[in-house]
């Protein structure tokens, strides 16, 4: 999907694929997390990178995996730094978006685009069963009590 370089594409992108995710019966713990992981992708993606082409949009795809989870990318025009896990403040007001693809992904990375000068950031979501969405449980908070 082609998506405008800016932030009124994020929930353009997400409903979209919200609707596909779920209309194709994955389960919402999944699509939940999916959907956060492109949000976070396409807002780095607009803050540190360039569009590609003359069109000024990036590009999202995202599929299902052989195992029930979902894999997300993000293809942009590149730019000055390679996206990379940081360590933020706690008074920070960003450098957070890696570190919440970290949490919800089983796996993500980065690879020079097929056009010369273009990026994917991609990651892969789990299925629900070990997703960081389905992940505590009602017996887990019960457990929580012990420390409070």
């Amino acid at each position: 999907m082609a998506v405008p370089h800016g932030p009124a594409g994020v929930g353009t992108a997400r409903r979209r694929m919200r609707e596909e995710l779920l209309g194709s019966g994955m389960p919402e713990a999944v699509v939940d997390d999916a959907v956060l992981v492109l949000s976070e992708l396409l807002s780095n993606s607009y803050r540190h990178a360039r569009p590609i082409g003359p069109g000024e949009c990036v590009r999202a795809a995202w599929g299902r995996t052989g195992d029930g989870g979902v894999r997300v990318s993000v293809t942009d025009g590149g730019g000055p730094t390679r996206p990379r896990l940081s360590n933020p403040s706690v008074t920070a007001r960003g450098g957070r978006g890696l570190s919440i693809i970290t949490s919800l992904a089983r796996d993500w990375g980065v690879r020079d685009g097929g056009v010369p000068g273009c990026v994917t950031v991609w990651a892969v979501v789990p299925p629900s069963e070990s997703g960081f969405g389905s992940s505590m449980r009602f017996d887990d908070l019960m457990d929580l009590e012990d420390f409070a």
